[in-house]
């Protein structure tokens, strides 16, 4: 049997001032390939890992033409997009027995508010008869488009997402089964006009731990996958809202009924999914009112999984304004303040403008640098691998790396963009984040395994940045209206049924 395995994958932020060309879609400059694709993702806890692990478990032929990820930023640009989904069409036009294609669900193209669905309906132009399983993300946005277009798709089911690795396996396994002749799968799909705030969206709270343990309960030997998706809030367009996709052994009735069951829950615990936001000025005086640490500073509208720039200075800056001491905070994407430090080199005094390089025109502020004056502690090449419950086994680039001492504050900056998932984020130049009393992080709920676990106290601070909270701040234009909660007035037809 002869496997293709594929990866094109991005959680597109329409509001994010950051281009995503081609070269940003690979860790050095250019999509991985082949045995450099292998090499990277075997072994890591994401649907591409689980898709190389199932092939070599049956004994398959792989083939991966390509895998292009990178962090969440501003639409994919249209000759990107091209350029591998031509690769990867080229390549199931020569002929294999399945596809397996590692996906996120919220992409965006220059051209296409439906990525996937576009990606998706020319694999089936080129090779109609190949049997494709899909692993998504919890945050996709789907579309029938997307859904008509593959034999069977599997979301993850946990957001922090903890089980990455076990969702593509379960896509992969019903495709094989499929193959064989054991199952007819069958797809359902629907959505309802709810737009989930990201911070309501946790799978261990409510009211999203509801809404699972619902989708759950509904599997069995007939009904082989409920994959439910809240969706993302901050890609603009029509298909953004919360849906849900049952896959059925031959029982598309019954999987449309669930699909039923589980929106009209959704809709009925609708106003939990609103996030009350406070000013970040006073989570910071409250975290400076705690004794003991670590106290995390979440600086959740910057963070770059959610399209943020990831060098909005405004919390730290606040931070160092109320008095705040022992402080780390980072990583900070800024490659022009990188260059500055690594010239200057380790153990030298500098003065310099760190972040805020980015104007960020879709919420009307302006880039403001942040002026810092430190020791340079370290500098690294930005390389580790990821050791902890999220992203197991991927190997990180940050480009160079620079950690900068300012007295209160020990500051890391890079050249490339990425969450901080792992305390190796910081251990890897020679910080200990636990020895710190204040950790100012930018990210929304994917830390809590990591850094989370380890917080005496959390501090949620929607400062600025494009992955805000405040759904006000921003212009949408493309989204189907009436949607709850952007429209009280929103009503779902369906609920009750």
């Amino acid at each position: 049997m002869k496997i293709v395995i594929a990866m094109l994958k991005h959680e597109t932020n329409t509001f994010s001032p950051l281009p995503t060309p081609l070269e940003s879609l690979g860790p050095h400059g250019a999509p991985l390939r082949g045995d450099e694709a292998y090499d990277h993702f075997k072994g890591t806890r994401i649907p591409m890992g689980a898709f190389i692990d199932l092939a070599e478990e049956i004994g398959a032929e792989i083939v991966i033409p390509i895998a292009a990820r990178t962090a969440p930023s501003g639409p994919v640009a249209q000759s990107a997009f091209e350029a591998v989904t031509e690769v990867i069409c080229d390549s199931v036009a020569e002929g294999c027995d399945a596809l397996f294609l590692d996906l996120h669900g919220a992409m965006v193209t220059d051209d296409f508010e439906d990525g996937e669905g576009e990606l998706l309906e020319r694999i089936r132009v080129a090779a109609p008869n190949v049997p494709i399983g899909v692993g998504l993300d919890f945050h996709a946005n789907m579309s029938e488009r997307m859904v008509r277009n593959c034999d069977v798709a599997v979301g993850y089911k946990t957001y922090p997402h903890m089980d990455m690795y076990e969702a593509g396996r379960r896509a992969g396994e019903l495709l094989l089964d499929m193959i064989a002749g054991k199952i007819s799968p069958r797809m359902s799909f629907a959505n309802c006009p709810v737009m989930p705030n990201i911070l309501r969206m946790a799978t261990d709270e409510a009211p999203m731990d509801e809404i699972m343990a619902r989708a759950t309960a509904l599997e069995s030997e007939r009904v082989l996958a409920v994959s439910v998706f809240p969706g993302f809030p901050l890609a603009d367009t029509a298909h953004t809202r919360f849906s849900v996709l049952a896959v059925t052994d031959n029982a598309q009735d019954q999987g449309e009924r669930i699909c039923r069951d589980v929106l009209d829950l959704a809709w009925q615990r609708r106003d939990g999914f609103i996030y009350e936001l406070t000013p970040f000025s006073e989570g910071v005086s409250c975290a400076k009112s705690l004794k003991d640490g670590p106290i995390i500073l979440l600086d959740m509208a910057d963070n770059c999984n959610s399209g943020g720039t990831l060098d909005s200075m405004s919390l730290i800056r606040e931070a160092l304004d109320q008095g705040l001491e022992n402080i780390l905070a980072g990583p900070i994407y800024d490659p022009e303040a990188v260059a500055t430090l690594v010239e200057a080199g380790v153990g030298s005094q500098i003065t310099l403008p760190v972040g805020g390089k980015f104007d960020l025109d879709a919420i009307e502020k302006r880039g403001e640098p942040l002026s810092l004056t430190g020791r340079i502690k370290t500098i690294s090449d930005g390389k580790f691998v990821v050791q902890g419950p999220v992203f197991t086994g991927m190997q990180v680039d940050l480009g160079r790396t620079v950690a900068l001492d300012t007295g209160a504050m020990q500051i890391v900056v890079c050249e490339g963009r990425v969450e901080p998932l792992d305390l190796n984020m910081f251990r890897f130049v020679g910080i200990e984040p636990l020895d710190k009393r204040y950790i100012i992080l930018k990210s929304k709920v994917q830390y809590r395994p990591t850094f989370g676990a380890a917080a005496k106290h959390v501090i949620e601070c929607n400062a600025v940045g494009v992955g805000s909270a405040d759904f006000s701040q921003f212009p949408y234009k493309a989204v189907a209206r009436p949607i709850f909660p952007l429209d009280q007035d929103a009503v779902y037809p369906s609920a009750g049924r």
